[in-house]
């Protein structure tokens, strides 16, 4: 199968390169101080809060489809396959009905909340929806929420991969360390894991990796909830530094709510890491409650630091969940399984237009 990726350009990208044997063309869209909608995950709180932000959603949209035509002239794809169903699968729809080419659409997450909490944009969510040939969802959660709010669109679920090779067991395993990955957003939890840390029984530290605005705010509640001393601020790290906090770590925790699916958690469960989370969103996709992990209630902090006490008292039990974690998430997550569920969509879908 041959693959040919359009991406937007960031600080530190190369405009073009080969990433295992798969061509990536990263398009320019703003002056490079401006480059900043893509990989954050804050694309619509940025649009909305920001006039450059908007100007640069501008240049995304004409940028993204002009090298989209150029690839699709240059590669002739059989398919087309959009990630979030904005801005790319607003642009895979127009090159959909230009090319006579079928568009699958993959929904991770923020998009779908965007739309759910954006009435503005829902014409336009069911335009490209009821464009694409088959429509994917990373969990389970999510193929619902898109159902909620089109109803003759059924999703098929399909779970990104996790790298198992890099994200492995290893090394020497502390007993009381916990670990937080995400950006400080509200939606990622992190304010009430440090109300779970306060609260906790018995001692515990936290590596907390990650940034975004609400940084010190955060960083003044752990003052407040006197837990400070405790907390250790890693900022965002390289993917090899965060498989060693993952192997050292006596869990990670996940306070999400609403996930689209938790790919953190999958990381850390490559690891022989259990995972304890609120059972919000995707993360019942990954996470087993009593066998992957512990699962608790949405937003209950001394739920949270119960299950965390549980976890730090229960060595045995702790590498239990991590052994059978991997297990899952090897048969679930890996590159192999994500890539034949697409084989055989793409398959499908060809068949289909044929017809």
């Amino acid at each position: 199968m041959n693959v040919r990726v359009v991406a937007p350009a960031a600080e530190g990208l190369a405009s073009e390169e080969i990433i295992d044997g798969i061509t990536v063309e990263r398009f320019r869209y703003a002056p490079r101080r401006y480059e900043k909608l893509a990989y954050t995950g804050n694309m619509a709180q940025d649009v909305a809060s920001s006039w450059s932000a908007r100007l640069a959603l501008l240049g995304f949209l004409g940028s993204d489809f002009a090298a989209s035509v150029r690839a699709r002239r240059s590669f002739e794809p059989d398919v087309l396959h959009s990630h979030w169903w904005f801005p790319s699968g607003v642009i895979g729809s127009w090159l959909s009905r230009m090319s006579h080419r079928p568009l699958v659409t993959t929904l991770h997450g923020t998009d779908v909340r965007l739309a759910r909490s954006a009435a503005i944009s829902r014409p336009l969510f069911r335009h490209v929806l009821q464009h694409s040939a088959a429509v994917t969802t990373v969990s389970s959660w999510l193929a619902n929420e898109v159902s909620s709010l089109v109803p003759s669109v059924k999703p098929t679920i399909a779970p990104m991969p996790a790298d198992t090779v890099r994200y492995s067991p290893g090394g020497r395993r502390e007993m009381s360390r916990l670990l937080f990955v995400g950006r400080f957003t509200q939606q990622k939890g992190l304010e009430h894991l440090l109300r779970a840390l306060s609260q906790m029984k018995r001692p515990a530290v936290m590596d907390v990796v990650g940034n975004g605005g609400d940084g010190e705010r955060y960083r003044a509640m752990a003052q407040e909830l006197c837990v400070a001393d405790r907390v250790a601020w890693h900022g965002q790290l390289r993917s090899h530094q965060l498989a060693g906090l993952y192997r050292a770590a006596t869990a990670l925790v996940v306070p999400s709510i609403d996930e689209g699916l938790g790919l953190v958690a999958v990381e850390a469960l490559l690891c022989e890491t259990p995972v304890v989370a609120f059972r919000s969103g995707g993360l019942t996709d990954v996470i087993q409650d009593g066998r992957t992990g512990i699962l608790v209630s949405p937003g209950d902090s001394a739920a949270l630091a119960a299950a965390l006490d549980a976890v730090i008292a229960e060595p045995e039990r702790a590498r239990t969940l991590g052994a059978a974690g991997r297990i899952y998430a090897l048969a679930n997550f890996a590159p192999e399984s994500a890539a034949q569920r697409y084989s055989e969509l793409y398959r499908h879908v060809l068949e289909r237009s044929a017809s």
